[in-house]
This record gives structure tokens, sequence and C-alpha cells, in this order.
């Protein structure tokens, strides 16, 4: 697979499997996914940035969750 800036960014498919980032992450909601993807990347693009930008996405997951978990548990 070439890598395109755009189709198939380096940065997402570096990992030594192979397997390009968006391959996993789809299968994810958009906060988790996104804090795999900025994980993923961690060190290969933005670093420290990126780690922060993956705990934004962690918190803001769990401020979701326990949101439905007031209002509807069955949610969860």
């Amino acid at each position: 697979m070439s890598h395109d800036p755009v189709n198939h960014p380096q940065h997402y498919t570096s990992h030594p499997s192979g397997v390009e980032c968006i391959t996993v992450t789809e299968h994810m909601n958009f906060n988790i996914g996104n804090a795999v993807k900025y994980l993923w990347r961690a060190g290969q693009k933005n670093g420290l940035e990126d780690l922060r930008k993956a705990a934004w996405y962690v918190n803001r997951e769990i401020e979701r969750v326990e949101k439905l978990a007031g209002a509807e548990p069955s949610k969860l």
C-alpha cells in the first residue's frame, strides 16, 4: 500500500502490524475511535499533543457514559 497523505497517511499505517488505524477505529464510537487514533500515532506526528488529544476524547466519552448512566442505566 503506497503512502498517500489523504488516503493512506504514513502516521496511520506505520504500526508494526501493518494494519491501518481506520481498519480498527471504524468499529468504535466517535470518541473512542478518535482516542485510539491519537494514541496510534503518538510519537509519529505530534507526540505529547496527540496524547493530550487522546485523553480529551477519553474524558469526553466518560462524561457521555456518566450522563447516560444517570438518565438510563440500560444504555451502558
